[in-house]
């Protein structure tokens, strides 16, 4: 397994504050899309749309990667075209994800946010098991107690909040629900097997990333095909679409990326906390959008999601144990050396 890449403390909570900001404007105007638009745009040429977005920052991130245009393509021959085996390898996550994204959209659309959204942090526990299960990684006891303090401060904070939208849409909670609990169980799979691939090779993570988007585009469009097909084809592919549904596809896209980067610098589970951060603030803004009523819960909720991302980032006894003998051997072999 390729050595994990040394990064600073400060290069690691910039990816995860960006994420957690991008994930929270995502989520606000996403609800906001699906319920006070009036034309209804179709959700699957909105996932297809930012798996394209995607796969050229990908390719533009790698060509300033490579240096140049001779190498960018040498790269792409080897690792797209001369790679079909790792091609396979990496068309599982993208199926996973886009099946994860268009029943976010599928949800969203049939469930009131606050149902939704603490549903959805079942995908944590989800997340931590997956890693326990495919990476043969342990957690302690108190990352274990963290991850489901998490799960109930989320509860609490996504508990009470009312609804202030005016204009709703007709509802299916059964297909809300089942669709939640489908996303659930893609996330943590997903996002564990991406982190596993990707700390398996010292290939490119941005070339992962294109190798993952090539094979996410023909997933989404063969969505698009079976789902939205004839309507596609009668009203177009971009019908009903605005600045806002830009923005979400934009967010989207580029959450996406930023989504890689904490995969890659960090670890999986982090990325999780991240996301409840991101409720907690797309909820505050959606008081200020939306007139909702910051409740008792919201506060004791809100505490616990910070406790509990506090004491799951402090660092393990056995871990510090094992950094300790490595710089003592270090130490050592620079004194024998000398």
């Amino acid at each position: 397994m390729a050595a994990k890449e040394s990064v600073s403390l400060l290069f690691k909570l910039y990816c995860l504050l960006v994420m957690t900001l991008i994930a929270a404007a995502y989520t606000v105007v996403l609800r906001y899309t699906r319920t006070v638009t009036t034309e209804m745009y179709f959700s699957t040429t909105a996932v297809c749309v930012t798996e394209v977005i995607k796969l050229l920052l990908s390719v533009c991130i790698l060509a300033k990667e490579t240096g140049s245009l001779s190498r960018l393509m040498s790269s792409l021959k080897e690792h797209v075209l001369g790679s079909p085996v790792e091609m396979l390898k990496l068309s599982v996550p993208s199926l996973v994800y886009a099946l994860q994204n268009n029943m976010a959209f599928v949800a969203l659309s049939n469930l009131d946010a606050a149902v939704y959204q603490v549903t959805y942090q079942l995908k944590i526990p989800c997340t931590a098991l997956c890693t326990v299960l495919m990476l043969n990684r342990s957690l302690s006891k108190l990352q274990w107690f963290s991850v489901f303090m998490l799960c109930g401060g989320v509860t609490l904070v996504q508990y009470s909040p009312a609804e202030a939208t005016k204009v709703q849409i007709e509802q299916n909670y059964l297909l809300g629900i089942g669709a939640v609990a489908i996303a659930v169980l893609c996330s943590g799979f997903a996002g564990v097997y991406f982190e596993k691939v990707l700390k398996s090779s010292d290939t490119s993570l941005w070339v992962r990333n294109i190798q993952m988007y090539l094979s996410g585009i023909v997933v989404t469009a063969l969505g698009v095909y079976i789902s939205d097909g004839a309507q596609v084809i009668e009203k177009g592919f971009f019908y009903g679409y605005g600045f806002l549904v830009w923005v979400v596809i934009l967010l989207a896209s580029f959450g996406g990326l930023y989504t890689s980067v904490v995969v890659k610098y960090t670890d999986n589970i982090m990325k999780g906390f991240s996301a409840a951060a991101a409720i907690v603030l797309s909820t505050i803004a959606s008081v200020i959008l939306f007139g909702l009523q910051i409740t008792l819960t919201f506060a004791i909720g809100a505490l616990f999601v910070c406790v509990s991302i506090y004491t799951y980032g402090l660092p393990r006894k056995d871990t510090m144990k094992i950094e300790v003998k490595e710089l003592s051997n270090n130490l050592s072999g620079k004194l024998i050396s000398v």
